[in-house]
């Protein structure tokens, strides 16, 4: 068991090498990885004969032996990635490089129940399927981004808020058995910062993806990785009070953001109220970039990019050294499908989870 975790390990470790560089050889990729030319060698070998990387050439060095040129085929893998929100199902088509190929978004009946969101999702994903031609082992499997709370570990909906039919549903399981293909859940912003982590790469290390679509969430992405918390229930930035006499939140309590931001005037005072939230958010977390997203956000997207960067230029204390990146999603409404279908394509082909406490990669050489 020791020896198959590191080895998908070491994978994992080309694979995410691979998605960065147009190509790479033997040399990078022991330099980067810290794995020894042999073991570099036996990897290389295993994800060619899997048709996850392809030989695409030879560099001819002015000194020494030509070294043997490998890059990643991105339409050797796929998933499906399904968003969830209160309003519509929303699918996408990724490869393994994390690009989406094909789009589509279903209305969801007010307040629908588990059986009409599955019902739904098996016709999607049976058409897209279909239509694309798919199979194992190349469908890697499909990821639902869905509105919380929720416990990610084991898929299931706690009582997504203002849904009714959703206390306790094991969506993961349910999802599973309808499909019939490996299924990941988690909260639709943390899979939305998911997708923007694997376009931005290793600088994005502490950040949020914000996202206003019949509600307000923040995905987190913190020491260069999803932040989930110790109920994996974390990103409920739409709950944090910022009016104590405010307005009844769909929660049960009064003045939170997502309540009071609803209630703004016009859109320019909702992303003042979004603005100062985001703020919050920093003072917290100490973030180097916050992205915004979401259905309800994107057609105002300037005016919400622009109060965020005037409240962090303002209100946030030490703005001067402080610095904070501030931007739009640049998957539009996709980037939550997008992010879901990476998650199942990290599940299989990224850092595995260890079943036991594992030695340093540095101790396997």
């Amino acid at each position: 068991m020791h020896l198959a975790f590191l080895r998908d390990y070491h994978e994992a470790l080309v694979i995410a090498l691979a998605r960065t560089v147009p190509t790479l050889e033997r040399g990078t990729v022991a330099e980067v990885t810290g794995l020894t030319p042999q073991a570099v060698s036996k990897v290389l070998a295993r994800l060619v004969d899997e048709g996850l990387l392809e030989p695409a050439g030879v560099r001819r060095p002015p000194r020494g032996k030509p070294a043997a040129v490998y890059r990643l085929v991105p339409g050797s893998r796929w998933a499906i990635g399904a968003h969830v929100s209160r309003r519509a199902l929303r699918l996408v088509l990724a490869d393994l490089a994390g690009t989406v190929h094909a789009s589509t978004a279903t209305p969801l009946p007010a307040d629908f129940t588990p059986d009409q969101l599955l019902d739904e999702l098996a016709s999607g994903v049976t058409t897209m399927i279909t239509e694309h031609r798919l199979a194992a082992p190349e469908l890697a499997g499909v990821g639902i981004g869905m509105i919380g709370p929720l416990d990610q570990s084991t898929g299931t909906v706690r009582g997504a808020h203002r849904l009714r039919h959703w206390r306790d549903v094991p969506l993961a399981e349910l999802a599973e058995a309808r499909l019939g293909l490996p299924v990941v859940v988690d909260k639709d912003v943390t899979a939305g910062v998911t997708a923007e982590a694997w376009r931005r790469g290793t600088t994005f290390r502490d950040a949020a993806l914000v996202v206003v679509d019949a509600g307000v969430g923040a995905g987190l992405w913190l020491g260069g990785s999803a932040h989930r918390g110790s109920h994996t229930n974390a990103s409920e930035f739409g709950h944090a009070v910022v009016q104590l006499d405010g307005p009844l939140c769909a929660c049960g309590r009064h003045g939170c953001l997502e309540a009071v931001h609803e209630q703004a005037p016009d859109p320019a005072a909702a992303a003042a109220v979004l603005a100062t939230g985001v703020v919050n958010l920093l003072q917290t977390l100490d973030l180097g970039h916050i992205v915004l997203g979401g259905a309800d956000l994107l057609p105002h997207g300037d005016l919400y990019r622009e109060a965020v960067e005037h409240a962090v230029r303002t209100q946030l204390p030490g703005a001067d050294w402080l610095t904070v990146e501030v931007s739009l999603t640049s998957l539009g409404p996709d980037v939550v499908a997008a992010g879901a279908a990476m998650q199942v394509l990290d599940a299989r082909y990224g850092l595995p989870a260890p079943t036991r406490p594992r030695e340093p990669v540095a101790a396997s050489r």
